[in-house]
């Protein structure tokens, strides 16, 4: 009997609801057309919109929906123009993560031959690796709680060892699959500051006690300095990069910037049971409701879960789906004949969904 998922859908501010339904359309296509498994897709009210008229960023019914769900599908939050009243912005994504122990934020920066890139790219080179990034603690572990006097402002760095130790295997695991489908060498490259803080000695201390668990696999060091210069200089030689919170926030839009700009940059924060699927990008209020915004990342993040959830739950179907809705965005991008504007070209958001919907096959 073919197992139905169920998918949190947060369907996010400005652009959000505009770039989630063509993403839901063709998820449930796919799944219509497989004999393998099925999706149901139920809304979860949330967001910065929804906080100015209710008073509430993230309901507990949605939070809820959020706990029960298979996986969730976030599209981008937050309006500039309304926050909490100590000013800071409404960031449900945030919430999440932090509820449901989202500690590995995956973010992948892929170019293939004949995309676009701000780069000289060498001839034969693409670009591949997969950026993994805290997502619960370091930098970020006192946001909103930061000690602020008339002369003076701290914030907390916090790194544990229980994280940190997930962390580290999620990352050599991930590694060993990419090597196992031929996309990467398997190597995990640790990114840090161990040089000066003695907090990041002590995560790459832990992350070379995981690196002992695995001789199959490739194990080095990079200060997060230098991996920026990297990125830029040499991109190709990453496979698997992992960070603190704060450097994978900023290493990761160098990485989409790699890619030509956030409109190609999905992500995914993912826990032991959870895991949610987001655009990196924001909600773009000011291009809301002209039908222009950019849906590829939303869509790749759509490709990101079906893979995920197919790896969970042993389904090779829903991996081969997702490999498939990658490679359909892909193509579409390399091709160059259907790009939004902020990609160089003049479709709108329905155009540049439907193409990919066409290369499936599920228009």
């Amino acid at each position: 009997m073919t197992k139905n998922y169920e998918i949190a859908v947060f369907e996010g501010d400005g652009i959000g609801p505009e770039i989630t339904d063509p993403t839901v359309k063709i998820l449930d296509q796919m799944a219509r057309n497989s004999n393998s498994y099925g999706l149901t897709f139920t809304d979860a009210p949330a967001g910065a919109a929804h906080y100015a008229k209710t008073g509430e960023s993230l309901p507990e019914a949605s939070m809820e929906i959020a706990r029960r769900s298979d996986a969730i599908l976030l599209s981008a939050m937050g309006l500039p123009d309304v926050r909490y009243a100590d000013g800071t912005e409404i960031s449900p994504q945030i919430d999440l993560r932090k509820a449901l122990t989202l500690f590995a934020g995956v973010r992948p920066v892929t170019v293939r031959a004949g995309q676009r890139t701000p780069l000289n790219m060498p001839d034969g080179k693409e670009i591949d690796f997969v950026l993994i990034r805290e997502s619960t603690e370091g930098l970020f572990y006192t946001q909103g709680r930061g000690e602020v006097t008339e002369n003076e402002a701290r914030e907390t760095l916090l790194i544990t060892r229980d994280i940190s130790e997930k962390l580290f295997k999620f990352a050599f695991d991930l590694a060993k699959t990419r090597k196992a489908s031929g996309r990467g060498p398997g190597k995990v490259t640790c990114v840090d500051k161990a040089n000066v803080f003695r907090a990041f000695a002590f995560f790459r201390e832990m992350f070379d006690a995981e690196a002992a668990k695995h001789p199959d696999l490739i194990s080095d060091h990079a200060y997060v300095d230098a991996t920026a210069l990297w990125m830029v200089q040499k991109p190709w030689d990453f496979d698997v990069m992992v960070t603190e919170n704060m450097f994978g926030d900023i290493l990761s839009d160098l990485g989409a910037g790699l890619m030509g700009g956030l409109g190609l940059a999905p992500s995914a924060d993912i826990g032991l049971e959870n895991a949610v699927f987001q655009p990196c990008h924001g909600s773009a209020p000011d291009i809301a409701g002209q039908g222009v915004a950019n849906p590829f990342a939303m869509i790749l993040s759509g490709a990101m879960m079906l893979e995920w959830l197919g790896i969970r739950h042993d389904v090779e179907a829903m991996q081969n789906d997702g490999a498939r809705l990658r490679q359909a965005v892909d193509q579409v991008v390399a091709e160059g004949q259907v790009l939004t504007r902020d990609l160089g070209g003049a479709a709108g958001t329905a155009d540049a969904a439907s193409a990919v919907a066409k290369v499936l096959g599920v228009a």
